[in-house]
């Protein structure tokens, strides 16, 4: 069976059997789920499910799902089944069938579908665990003899291996695994299931979820008793196709044979399975709107990209071959994954940028690397600079010191690397209040509330609950007005109150799912049973609404005029300003600015009704329909379309004028970095926008009045007090000791890195006070910038670094700045984020030292 064969196989089966076939969901996963950075499971979608938060489509499910494990990345070429990005297959039951059931269709599906022999086939079950206070599940033990299946054939096994759980807390339950007995060739008489061999291959687990846990170590049965099974296409492939290595399976044999043809230096088979899997998984993230960065997903990411690149240059690639790796995913898996081919020309975007980009500093590494090791060994704390500053590989490191027997502190470095983790993994923090938020709504009542804030800003309604709880009053309203914060829209405000006249404030909406409850304050004493009217703050919404619907302009003019690579990253949207983050490498240009801006004015001005249309996903997705970065969609969902939706459609459960030409007026505040390749644009519209507008002209008068000039001559009086004061400067400096230094072609010779002026350079002066005093003309001259200058004088080497506040926040700080240059030329130094000084023994690395703290900045900035 090919893979494509073998998901379909199991998909049909289960169809046939009343299941729901489902899409895969994003790697992203939902932001209702914070526990996981990417996607690690076919279950992670289905959790409000599990959890009882919300009804699903079909008591019977069936999906092929996307997964990524990032613990793997390091594993990936030493075995021959360990992969970053796979697809899980699965069939899913809610309060339906339970374990026998699982039991019988797994077993119909092995026999008649993938055709095994009924021998060789072995089960493990959960033997029980003392601290969860649980025994042998001896339900699913029966359930298998009950099948047919010898006792001997069943195999007891501990928590560590058949306890299935997503995170610490959360849906759990005791779990059944199918093993493929491949024979004595591959092992011996006493292997057994669950065991360090390679006789028995698993390749079902059959979870039994009828526990959460919260907290740690104590169980409550969930609402219903669910299962949730995960077989590994790419397992089952390696089964189905005889082969013994995964990379040898239908969907890696032409990124092997890619590899293979690129290579002119000799074949390393590690090398080529790193290649074949990150390449895999680079594709499969970008294209579910993930982009290379230094935090979360994007650091994740960036190590994939940065691993391959160095794999792709130890085989001797010659020129681009990221690129043509993306051309082969998609080649292959594009049939099943449309989004492959639809993000094509994004994918290949910033899988070429990230290559240019990190093949300049490679060179550096490798050259920092050669120092090290002419040193006799390499410690923990350079090995990981050299990987988190540079994106070198410890890998790298490691193989290239293991060569000329130079020893590596790995123990340090893992212990650097621990710490890095904890910045790419998902906020515990974060977990606790989507738990603590949902336990609440779930106290208050089972019965969801009725959100009625689309049609209507006022509803009579009843109380469902009240619950105090630190401090705080928390009421279910049977019927509700007020919109709960999500997808980047703030919650609304507004007040309740009771026939008798008491009245208390909405401070808070909080959502769990589809249902809410809100949070007030104030003297309106409550309780179940009350009728209420509940009144939404109108002004508020109004401009709420306004910025809501002009993200989505702003949304639409950004991909216009920068490219369809654009993808919203981020939002926040309230009746004071809108902030919009999206995937872009570089900074706007002013000119950029002014279109974006002008554009959105302009759609305004064509007062287009927007409208929210209620459709399937995926008609919704054939209509070219947006959807936002994070989030989680039903079968059905709500679109929001502007004009004749030729140019804005996105999916949005958030709130919206009725017409463009309500926003007023549109006007951008700031645009700027927020991470790496992810700008931020602030903007506010009606009438915040004309009080700014209006604080604009009387700062422009003010001005014109000080510079005794009118408004419209301030930028050319400006411009000539500049003149003056720069030749006044240059008379100044001309008999000092910087009259060597011509700021003017410093300043001039400062380039454009990631959206920020740059400035590296060796200049000619007296002694270090001088260095600074040129360091300060050079920085007047330039403005923000990152500048590092560096001098002999008395045959020893000083250095200066000067950093803008602004690229402080993107990660570029002087004190490391000049840390790097200064171990180049064998000295030390440091300072403050903005401003640091260093020195050095060996003025003949000058230029190297100066080129490594270039490096540095560029791979901060990239």
């Amino acid at each position: 069976m090919t893979s494509d064969e073998i998901r379909e196989t199991f998909l049909s089966f289960f169809e046939q059997r009343d299941h729901q076939r489902l899409a895969s969901a994003p790697l992203v996963p939902a932001s209702y789920d914070p526990s996981v950075l990417l996607t690690t499971a076919g279950m992670h979608p289905l959790k409000p499910y599990f959890q009882g938060l919300e009804a699903p489509p079909h008591p019977r499910l069936t999906s092929c799902q996307k997964c990524f494990r990032t613990p793997d990345i390091d594993v990936v070429g030493t075995t021959t089944r360990h992969l970053t990005f796979f697809e899980m297959l699965g069939n899913f039951s809610i309060g339906d069938y339970f374990k026998e059931g699982a039991a019988q269709r797994a077993w119909e599906l092995s026999i008649e579908g993938f055709g095994f022999d009924p021998e060789k086939i072995w089960v493990t079950v959960f033997e029980g665990d003392e601290e969860l206070g649980l025994g042998l599940d001896e339900e699913a033990v029966e359930a298998w003899l009950k099948i047919g299946v010898p006792r001997e054939r069943i195999v007891p096994c501990p928590r560590s291996e058949n306890f299935w759980q997503a995170g610490e807390t959360g849906p759990c339950g005791p779990c059944s695994e199918l093993y493929y007995d491949r024979g004595l060739e591959w092992g011996t008489e006493d292997d057994l299931p669950g065991g360090d061999n390679e006789r028995f291959l698993e390749y079902w687990n059959l979870v039994f979820m009828q526990y959460n846990q919260d907290p740690v170590g104590t169980l409550t049965p969930l609402p219903n008793q669910n299962i949730d099974t995960g077989m590994g296409l790419n397992r089952m492939a390696l089964i189905q196709q005889g082969v013994d290595s995964i990379f040898d399976t239908d969907q890696f044999i032409p990124l092997m044979e890619l590899g293979r043809s690129l290579a002119t230096n000799p074949i390393d088979e590690r090398a080529l399975r790193i290649l074949a899997d990150h390449s895999r998984g680079m594709t499969f993230l970008i294209a579910d709107g993930v982009v290379p960065s230094n935090e979360d997903r994007g650091y994740v990411l960036r190590r994939l990209m940065r691993r391959a690149i160095a794999q792709g240059h130890r085989l001797g690639f010659e020129g681009e071959f990221l690129p043509k790796y993306v051309d082969v995913v998609i080649a292959t898996m594009g049939a099943a994954y449309p989004e492959l081919t639809r993000e094509h020309d994004t994918i290949l975007r910033w899988v070429r940028a990230e290559e240019q980009g990190f093949g300049r500093t490679l060179e550096t590494g490798l050259s920092m690397l050669d120092d090290l090791l002419a040193g006799g060994a390499v410690s923990g704390e350079d090995a990981f600079k050299l990987h988190d500053t540079y994106g070198f590989p410890i890998d790298l490191t490691t193989e290239i010191a293991g060569e000329r027997e130079v020893p590596v502190d790995i123990a340090g470095f893992d212990a650097l690397m621990e710490e890095q983790r904890l910045r790419s993994s998902a906020g515990a923090g974060a977990q606790e209040r989507v738990g603590a938020r949902q336990e609440v709504i779930r106290q208050l009542s089972e019965e969801p509330t009725d959100f009625t804030g689309y049609e209507h800003l006022e509803e009579r309604t009843t109380v469902a609950g009240v619950l105090e709880q630190g401090g705080r009053t928390f009421v279910k309203l049977a019927a509700s007005p007020f919109y709960a914060q999500g997808g980047g829209q703030v919650s609304d405000q507004g007040v309740v109150e009771t026939v008798d006249g008491a009245h208390a404030t909405v401070s808070e909406v909080l959502r769990a799912g589809e249902d809410q409850a809100v949070v007030l304050e104030g003297d309106g004493a409550l309780k179940a049973g009350d009728t209420v009217v509940a009144r939404v703050d109108r002004p508020a919404r109004t401009a709420t609404q306004a910025n809501h619907t002009a993200t989505h302009l702003l949304h639409a003019a950004l991909r216009e005029a920068l490219g369809t690579h654009v993808r919203q990253a981020g939002s926040y949207v309230g009746p004071d300003k809108l902030r919009f983050d999206f995937t872009h490498g570089q900074r706007l240009s002013p000119d950029e600015l002014k279109a974006v801006e002008d554009r959105v004015n302009q759609w305004v001005l064509q007062n287009d009704p927007v409208r929210p249309i209620t459709t399937t996903l995926k008609e919704a997705q054939e209509m070219g329909a947006m959807a936002l970065f994070g989030e989680k969609y039903g079968d059905v969902v709500r679109m929001v379309q502007i004009g004749a939706g030729d140019y804005s459609r996105e999916l949005c459960g958030g709130t919206h004028v009725r017409s463009t030409a309500e926003i007023g007026v549109f006007k951008v505040v700031s645009e700027g970095s927020s991470a790496s390749n992810v700008r931020r644009i602030e903007a506010v519209t009606g009438p915040e926008a004309v009080t700014l507008l209006r604080s604009h002209d009387a700062l422009i008068r003010e001005a014109a009045g000080e510079l005794r000039t009118s408004p419209e001559q301030v930028p050319a009086k400006v411009a000539d007090l500049q003149q003056q004061l720069k030749a006044a400067a240059k008379a100044g400096a001309s008999g000092g000791a910087n009259g060597a230094v011509d700021v003017g072609a410093l300043a001039n010779a400062a380039e454009e890195v990631g959206g920020a002026r740059v400035l590296t350079s060796r200049v000619e002066v007296g002694d270090a006070k001088a260095l600074l005093d040129a360091t300060d003309r050079v920085k007047n001259a330039i403005g923000d910038a990152a500048i590092v200058l560096g001098a002999v004088t008395d045959g020893k080497v000083a250095l200066i670094a000067s950093v803008a506040p602004a690229l402080v926040e993107r990660g570029v700080k002087a004190g490391e700045l000049v840390k790097v240059a200064a171990q180049v030329v064998g000295g030390g130094g440091g300072g403050r984020d903005t401003m640091a000084q260093a020195g050095g023994r060996d003025p003949e690395k000058l230029d190297d030292a100066l080129a490594a703290a270039r490096a540095h900045i560029e791979s901060l900035l990239a």
